[in-house]
C-alpha cells in the first residue's frame, strides 16, 4: 500500500479522529473506507431527462422542430461566426 499525505480542515479531522475512536480503528480505515465511498458509483443517480425535465418548455417563442433543424437556426441566428474587429 501506497503513503499519501494530506492537509485537511481542523473540522474534518476532527470527525474522522471522533469516528475513529468510536469506531476503535484507525484513522487511516475511516479515511480509506470515506474515500472507497465517494468514488462507487451512486445506484441513486437521477437520470439525465428527469435532471431537467422542469426545464423543458420553459423557454418562450423558439420554434417547435428546434432540435431537427438545430444547424439552420444557428447559422441564421450568426451564432459561430468570426466577430468583425
Amino acid at each position: 500500500m501506497k503513503t499519501l499525505t494530506v492537509r485537511l480542515p481542523e473540522s474534518l479531522v476532527g470527525q474522522i479522529e471522533a469516528e475513529s475512536r468510536a469506531r476503535k480503528c484507525s484513522k487511516s480505515d475511516v479515511v480509506r473506507e470515506r474515500l472507497s465511498r465517494a468514488t462507487r458509483p451512486s445506484r441513486s443517480r437521477i437520470a439525465p431527462l428527469e435532471a431537467i425535465a422542469d426545464l423543458i418548455g420553459s423557454v418562450e417563442g423558439l420554434p417547435a422542430d428546434l432540435s431537427a433543424r438545430s444547424k439552420e437556426y444557428l447559422k441564421k441566428t450568426g451564432y459561430g461566426r468570426k466577430l468583425a474587429r
